[in-house]
C-alpha cells in the first residue's frame, strides 16, 4: 500500500498550498476524469436524490452544479482549497441545494458519525495517494469517510487506480463495505475498427476474483480506463436480521428512471 509512484508528477497533490496557488491561475472550471453525463447512471442507481450526499476534493467542478439540475437536493461540497470554497460559495450562492465548506477530508470532525447516505470522490484519493504520508493518507481519509458515511450508505469512488493498487485499501474489515467495481473509459475514447470484442457496458458490474481483483484474462478496452469503486457500509443489524438496505427502499427501487420536473439532459452534457 505504497504511493502512486507510477501515476504522479513532482506535484504534492495532498497539499493545500499547491491547490491554492492552482485555482488563483485556473479559468474556468475542470472536472477531473468524468463529467456527470457519463456517470449519472451509476450516480442515479446508488443515490437517492432526496438523500444528503457530500462531495469530497469538490475543487471547481461543476458536477454537483449538474446533480442539482438532475434533482439532487443536499449536496456538501467540501475542499483542502480555501480558494476554491471561496470562489464557489460565491458563485452558487443562490443555489440552497449546494453548501461549500473547507476541510480535510483527512479530518472531517466537523461531521458527526452517520451524516450522508452518500460520498462521492473524484480524484481526492488519488492526489492523497500522490502526496506524502500517502499510505497513511489515505488511512485517514477513508477512516473519516466511513465514520460519516451512514449504515447503508454508499461511497463511490472515481479513480485512476486499478484494483491492485485500491482494494488493498478499500477492502478492510474495519469499513465494513461490500464493494462493486464498474470500468468506464475515459472521455473521448473510440474502440478500434478491428477490435473484436464485444461492446462492454459501463453500468455492468466487471466480475472479480475472490481478492477483489480483476481475473487474469480480463482485457481492458481502453488502456486508460477510469474505475469505480462503490463501497457500500453494511447495517450489521439488518444482516444479522437478514435483510438489506435495498428490501427496505423497495418502493424507491426505480428513482433510477424517475426525472425531476423540467429536467432537461442536455444542459449538463
Amino acid at each position: 500500500m505504497n504511493r502512486d509512484v507510477a501515476s504522479c508528477n513532482t506535484y504534492n497533490y495532498g497539499d493545500a498550498m499547491y491547490w491554492d496557488a492552482r485555482y488563483v491561475q485556473e479559468v474556468g472550471p475542470f472536472d477531473w476524469y468524468q463529467r456527470y453525463s457519463s456517470l449519472r447512471p451509476l450516480v442515479r442507481k446508488y443515490v437517492l436524490p432526496s438523500s444528503p450526499v457530500l462531495m469530497v476534493g469538490c475543487g471547481n467542478a461543476v458536477m454537483s452544479e449538474d446533480m442539482v439540475k438532475d434533482g439532487y437536493e443536499d449536496i456538501t461540497n467540501i475542499d483542502i482549497s480555501s480558494v476554491a470554497i471561496v470562489m464557489m460559495r460565491k458563485k452558487y450562492e443562490h443555489i440552497p441545494q449546494l453548501k461549500y465548506m473547507q476541510m480535510d477530508v483527512r479530518d472531517m470532525s466537523l461531521f458527526p458519525d452517520d451524516s450522508f447516505d452518500s460520498v462521492i470522490d473524484k480524484g481526492t484519493l488519488d492526489s492523497l495517494m500522490c502526496g506524502t504520508n500517502a499510505p497513511l493518507s489515505a488511512t485517514q481519509m477513508l477512516g473519516e469517510v466511513s465514520r460519516v458515511l451512514k449504515p447503508g450508505g454508499v461511497y463511490m469512488l472515481i479513480t485512476y487506480g486499478d484494483p491492485r493498487v485500491r482494494i488493498p485499501h478499500l477492502n478492510r474489515a474495519v469499513y465494513s463495505w461490500k464493494i462493486v467495481l464498474y470500468i468506464i473509459p475515459r472521455p473521448g475514447f473510440e474502440k478500434s475498427a478491428d477490435s473484436s470484442s464485444a461492446v462492454k457496458s459501463s453500468t455492468e458490474p466487471v466480475p472479480v476474483t475472490e481478492e477483489g481483483l480483476l481475473p487474469p484474462d480480463f482485457v481492458l478496452e481502453d488502456p486508460e480506463s477510469h474505475y469505480i469503486y462503490v463501497c457500500k457500509k453494511l447495517d450489521e443489524l439488518l444482516e444479522l436480521a437478514g435483510l438489506s438496505l435495498d428490501d427496505i427502499r423497495t418502493d424507491n427501487a426505480d428513482s433510477s428512471e424517475k426525472l425531476p420536473p423540467n429536467y432537461d439532459e442536455s444542459a449538463i452534457l
